[in-house]
């Protein structure tokens, strides 16, 4: 979807990835797990423009890739490899993790609710379900572990936002919570609104979430720069951050 703000044009996905890289700092060693474009994205424009000497892993294993063809990628194919500086299997990033060493992991899920816990696993009845999903895979091992979990989803609905969710699939930990209509921060056992899309307003985040919306005060998401905007949009020319939507 395409807002138009000002004189430029912004995609919801642009103000995610934008406000996902901005949570990665300089040096920090940063995770993502299969099908992540958006945060492979992330990761790629914080390197470009604030942390250059943040660590990048990823599912294949390559440490800092640098793909030569940006036209072909997925977020867990051989292009991680291209130029790698080292290769880092998965089972590594789990020990990196529970020894305290793995600062960011960004991971998702289906249900969360407002004390933190995650579904990754079914709807309905776990014996009996409606929809059986993959289940914790890294999230289980990672969310607990990892100094911060940061959490993205593409929808924002009362489905995914609920009272409580069907099961937990694992729970807590969460720094941050990004999806199309704002950001929830994880704080005292809770999540808060931390910041609202300017694409979206404080009625619609009501609206779509189930369990009460708690804020300290009505923030909103900067938009992002030109310099953001330009780099995103060369590393990633044919749009594939829309892919999940």
């Amino acid at each position: 979807m395409m807002n138009t703000i000002g004189n430029e044009n912004y995609q919801v996905s642009d103000i995610m990835i934008c406000a996902m890289a901005r949570l990665i700092h300089n040096g920090e060693n940063v995770f993502h797990g299969v099908s992540s474009h958006m945060p492979m994205l992330a990761v790629m424009l914080a390197k470009a423009l604030h942390a250059p000497e943040a660590v990048y892993l990823n599912i294949p294993g390559g440490v800092d890739p640098k793909p030569k063809n940006l036209e072909k990628y997925t977020s867990a194919g051989a292009e991680l490899f291209q130029q790698a500086a080292a290769i880092f299997p998965l089972a590594e990033v789990f020990d990196l993790s529970m020894r305290g060493r793995l600062d960011v992991a960004f991971l998702s899920g289906i249900q969360f609710d407002k004390t933190g816990n995650v579904n990754a696993s079914v709807i309905g009845d776990y014996h009996k379900p409606k929809v059986r999903m993959p289940g914790g895979a890294g999230s289980a091992v990672l969310i607990p572990t990892a100094k911060r979990a940061i959490i993205w989803r593409t929808k924002h609905d009362k489905r995914t936002f609920v009272e409580k969710v069907d099961f937990v699939t694992t729970r807590g930990n969460i720094d941050r919570i990004v999806t199309p209509l704002c950001i929830f921060k994880y704080e005292n056992g809770e999540l808060l609104l931390d910041t609202i899309h300017p694409t979206s307003n404080l009625q619609e985040v009501i609206d779509n979430t189930c369990f009460e919306v708690k804020y300290r005060s009505i923030e909103f998401t900067p938009l992002p720069s030109k310099e953001e905007l330009t780099i995103l949009r060369r590393i990633d020319p044919k749009n594939y951050r829309n892919i999940e939507f």
